[in-house]
């Protein structure tokens, strides 16, 4: 399960080890698509919104679980490159005591406010009672959802990004199946799709278990590694937080848009969150390239081979710009179509065909700071990152969006890129911070 990610090809090296991270983050939007797809071909438009704000929420959740995670990432990259395993094996178990508690309080928390968060996303009237439920149903399953990617985290920081993949495909199978038959054949709507969701996990969960306890680690635990040590646990909050935080804050920057074009009507609602789903499908290799940089780079700074570090970055980012020119292409001519996949409403496809237009330009800019961001992160700098992407909420991404929202009344166009220019701001502060530790 162990692998050794300082020697080799460096670009090949990339390539076999973001594969596996490609397709479970595929399979991730597939199967988190699939709510969207399957209550649009059985509910109407009201049960499609509900969906998807609930899914936005839980998305804002799930992306800074693991971005807490990073930290579990970095810390067992550098210690299995420095050949330390006996490290590695606290940090993991060190790692389970961390979350189990994070996890416990979420949901405890989180259930007490569910009815004012589905309030402050500013919900359709029609959609609340759908989105109330979703997300309590949702909010149950945190634990197991927290369980999966911390699994997950654990087995990319050692190397292994295949056995991560082979758990996402037994969720993706498990959820398609459990939404046609909640949805679909008992007719539970919104509630339906979040039953699917959070079963499915359930189901990847134990089936992750089941597989870890059946392979060789490479590594031993013992007692010891399951007791809080104040300087693992500081280390791993040290990485984790300012990444969770970043990620939290970028969700968080989606939901103020979309609290803004919740106010304009339920089709633009409906058309924001299908472009959020599909959106999502396109950022699967920026985000890949990020996990990929923080865990390759990661495992070459704590073998003091910083070169190659560098030459990851670099490889990652060629790669994803790539990917994004490839996304502008398709998207500004056949916007459209995708977006007709998941309504039949014409309104609904106009208003998120303009947005689509705006926005789709953000794959390369994201793509960029995406992979500086796990390069700081292996670095153990993730504060870099999260003040890159505060700022560009901040000062650009928000504001901007508020007032394409106010003089562009009768289009999303504007709105989409605002989001673009804000990864623009992002990008450049990226630039000038990797300069400045080279120089360092």
């Amino acid at each position: 399960m162990e692998k050794n990610l300082t020697t080799g090809s460096v670009f090949k090296t990339i390539v076999s080890f973001s594969l596996p991270f490609l397709l479970s983050y595929l399979l991730q939007t597939l199967y988190g698509m699939a709510d969207l797809f399957i209550i649009g071909q059985f509910n109407g438009v009201e049960a499609t919104t509900a969906v998807s704000i609930g899914s936005q929420v839980m998305h804002m959740l799930t992306v800074m679980i693991v971005g807490l995670a990073m930290g579990s990432t970095v810390m067992i990259g550098k210690a299995i490159g420095a050949g330390e395993k006996r490290e590695a094996s606290s940090v993991i178990g060190n790692t389970v005591i961390l979350f189990m508690g994070v996890s416990v309080t979420l949901t405890i928390v989180l259930l007490f406010f569910v009815k004012p968060i589905v309030a402050v996303m500013s919900t359709p009237e029609e959609a609340v009672g759908g989105t109330i439920a979703y997300l309590t149903i949702c909010f149950i399953g945190i634990p197991f959802i927290t369980a999966y990617n911390i699994i997950s985290s654990v087995f990319r920081g050692l190397g292994d990004s295949k056995s991560p993949m082979y758990f996402v495909v037994i969720a993706c199978v498990a959820n398609i199946f459990l939404d046609f038959l909640f949805i679909g054949g008992l007719k539970l709507g919104p509630a339906g799709a979040a039953l699917g969701t959070t079963l499915a996990q359930t189901i990847s969960v134990f089936a992750s278990f089941w597989i870890i306890t059946r392979r060789q680690t490479g590594l031993t635990f013992t007692k010891e590694d399951f007791h809080p040590q104040k300087k693992i646990i500081g280390q791993l909050l040290k990485i984790g937080l300012p990444v969770s935080f970043q990620d939290g804050f970028i969700q968080i920057s989606f939901i103020v848009i979309t609290v803004i074009v919740n106010q304009r009507g339920l089709n633009d609602a409906a058309a924001v969150g299908i472009v959020e789903k599909i959106i999502s499908f396109l950022f699967l290799v920026p985000s890949s390239m990020l996990s990929t940089v923080s865990a390759l780079a990661a495992q070459n700074i704590g073998a003091g081979k910083y070169d190659r570090a560098r030459q990851t970055l670099g490889y990652a980012i060629i790669i994803a710009v790539s990917f994004g020119i490839l996304s502008v292409i398709v998207m500004e001519t056949s916007a459209e179509f995708f977006i007709g996949l998941f309504s039949s409403s014409a309104e609904v496809v106009k208003m998120g065909s303009q947005y689509m237009h705006g926005y789709v330009f953000d794959c390369i800019m994201a793509g960029i700071h995406f992979c500086f961001s796990g390069y700081f992160c292996a670095h153990g700098r993730s504060e870099f990152s999260f003040l890159h992407n505060s700022l560009s909420i901040v000062c650009a991404r928000i504001p901007l969006a508020y007032l394409a929202s106010k003089y562009f009344v009768n289009t999303l166009f504007p709105m989409g890129l605002a989001t673009t220019t804000g990864s623009l701001l992002s990008v450049i502060i990226c630039v000038c911070v990797y300069i400045w530790m080279e120089k360092r």
